[in-house]
């Protein structure tokens, strides 16, 4: 019955690149359908970036399980293990705005193929690392790619597809960010289980290389986002790229037509630099994104990379003898706790994509950040006297906290962080946010392992319910709601704040 399906009406004599992405067919009747129907072209930009947040959440927790390899190998102290911990996280710092944010000048889609490229040459390099200063390297090297992809991989999405459905589809690539996670612990596992000697850390990451070798044909593939496009004046191309984008069986739009939209970049032309973000217009904006964003990463980056160690303490692994056969027990059952704590971040993920166009970005994000609270207090609470544990509050802690972060905090600053600037600076708005969040995950991975020895766990537990809860008063005072809102209207009104 597709062939029977029109083009709707014209909404007006001009259309922006949005609504014609937004328009919805209409049967001969004039029945409109129910919703937009995405292209084969939308549904691939989708899958690639995917795999972005796919390879961050696979290699940044896959060194979780490594570092104790690692550690022997290399004989590491502890302020070592914190730099291999700590360097693919300062690479992401890095890369977010100082590659993401050249997404403005040179397009998504060079960008989105470049932190590809970097990504396998870096991978490819961290597997036959002959020493410690090798490794810390290419780990960096590789999170400067991951941190490109923070910007990039939303911008493709949001700026390719239509205004409802935005929220669901930038939240369900985030979830393999998740996903990654629980492959990356699950792979370790297996590997070790396989193959328990001090090198499977190298096959760990090389499990990586030739999915991501596939990920680089596939993206040089896509269109290209045409706002971006019309924001920089190439009028002319974005009309190819929005019919790229846009082919489908029946066509529709029949036609696509921007050329009313030649001059509309010359306003705001010269304002793209770094301290954009921080006048008067885009202020409020640079707040929310990246405060909230920084608080989170504290908690979910500092519990989710040394989970493994934390659980197989608390559950008692004590294996006695070699140090390099106890160590790699200890590390098969950390990994086993993290594998399914782990699932907790894909379903809490699974809920705000439910939700997220219903409810809010602002309302969950605030939720969110006090659940987490609520599971840190509970973990920080199961601690007797003794040193013994509750199991029941640390794993109900353990199971909220995962639950809460990946429902509110974790998936709503990465979504709003890509919304909330305008067309012209939303690669370096996006990209400072992720940077800023990162600080507090590089400053969370390097010194965690010292702050539990000087603090102890449950005084480290407490120090993060009250940054979560701060998350929760910072978004509250900042909040702008960009839910139903079209990214081309963003930065032109005050219209989103609520």
């Amino acid at each position: 019955m597709t062939d029977m399906i029109s083009e709707a009406p014209p909404l007006e004599k001009g259309k922006t690149v949005q609504q014609y992405i937004d328009e919805q067919p209409v049967w001969p009747d004039g029945t409109p359908l129910h919703s937009t129907p995405m292209t084969s072209m939308q549904f691939r930009i989708w899958a690639l970036a995917c795999a972005g947040k796919f390879f961050e959440g696979m290699v940044v927790f896959m060194t979780g399980v490594a570092v104790p390899l690692i550690a022997i190998q290399f004989h590491l102290n502890s302020a070592d293990k914190g730099m291999v911990t700590a360097a693919s996280l300062a690479g992401i710092l890095v890369g977010a705005s100082a590659l993401g944010g050249l997404a403005d000048s040179f397009g998504r889609k060079r960008m989105f193929i470049a932190e590809m490229v970097i990504f396998v040459v870096f991978l490819v390099a961290l597997t036959i690392s002959p020493n410690f200063i090798t490794l810390v390297i290419c780990l960096f090297g590789a999170g400067l790619a991951l941190g490109c992809d923070y910007p990039t991989a939303h911008m493709v999405i949001s700026e390719s597809i239509p205004t409802k459905a935005r929220g669901r589809l930038v939240l369900s690539a985030f979830a393999f960010q998740a996903v990654g996670a629980c492959v990356g612990t699950t792979v370790g596992f297996l590997i070790l289980m396989a193959s328990p000697h001090l090198d499977s850390w190298r096959w760990m990451y090389a499990t990586t290389i030739i999915p991501a070798i596939l990920v680089v044909v596939g993206r040089l593939f896509i269109s290209d986002s045409a706002q971006w496009l019309v924001a920089k004046g190439r009028v002319e191309d974005a009309e190819e790229a929005t019919k790229q984008l846009l082919k489908r069986v029946p066509q529709y739009p029949k036609s696509i037509s921007l050329r009313h939209l030649a001059h509309k970049h010359k306003e705001h032309e010269g304002k793209t630099g770094y301290l954009t973000l921080f006048n008067k217009d885009n202020r409020r904006a640079t707040i929310l994104s990246s405060v909230p964003w920084f608080l989170q990463d504290l908690a979910t980056y500092g519990i989710g990379i040394f989970t493994p160690t934390i659980l197989a303490a608390v559950l008692g692994s004590t294996a006695k003898g070699h140090a390099v056969s106890s160590t790699i027990k200890n590390d098969i059952l950390g990994a086993q706790g993290t594998a399914l704590m782990n699932i907790l971040f894909i379903v809490g993920i699974i809920v705000a994509i439910m939700l997220v166009e219903r409810v809010g970005r602002i309302k969950l994000q605030i939720f969110g950040f006090i659940g987490c609270a609520v599971g840190l207090l509970l973990t920080g609470l199961s601690e007797h006297s003794d040193g013994t544990n509750n199991m029941v509050l640390l794993f109900a802690g353990f199971t909220v906290f995962y639950f809460m972060t990946n429902l509110g905090p974790n998936s709503m600053t990465y979504l709003v962080a890509g919304e909330v600037f305008p067309t012209r600076v939303r690669g370096k708005g996006a990209g400072f946010a992720a940077s800023f969040a990162k600080i507090g995950a590089v400053l969370t991975a390097f010194l965690f392992p010292t702050l539990l020895n000087v603090l102890g766990t449950t005084t480290l537990l407490y120090g993060l319910v009250c940054t979560a809860l701060l998350g929760a008063v910072v978004t509250y005072f900042f909040k702008i709601e960009t839910t139903g809102v079209s990214l081309e209207s963003v930065g032109s009104s005050d219209s989103s704040e609520s």
